[in-house]
């Protein structure tokens, strides 16, 4: 069963923020991000159980191609992105979403 996915909004703003990022490195690059993440958006929603619990009940899906881990929670009907975060980033800001 496909969950409902809510962004908060830090998340949304990270994800826009990184996507901008990656197009201005070069052209194309910002929807190759975008993709990737909708993509680890979309396995986590279809099945949230698959991912690793990092802290409390958040889990995280990691994209294959570019450093970036997306942080969310599952619920009865939906999961909730808490951050789309760049690999090298301090993991504590993200727990402070919860």
């Amino acid at each position: 069963m496909t969950l409902r996915v809510v962004f908060r909004h830090a998340a949304r703003e990270e994800f826009d923020a990184a996507a901008l990022w990656y197009e201005g490195r070069q052209p194309g690059l910002g929807a190759q991000f975008v993709a990737e993440i909708d993509h680890a958006v979309e396995l986590a929603s279809n099945h949230p159980e698959r991912f690793p619990v990092k802290h409390g009940d958040i889990r995280c899906v990691h994209a294959r191609r570019f450093p970036y881990s997306v942080f969310f929670r599952p619920e009865a009907e939906r999961i909730v992105v808490l951050a789309v975060f760049h690999a090298r980033r301090d993991p504590t800001i993200w727990k402070v979403r919860e």
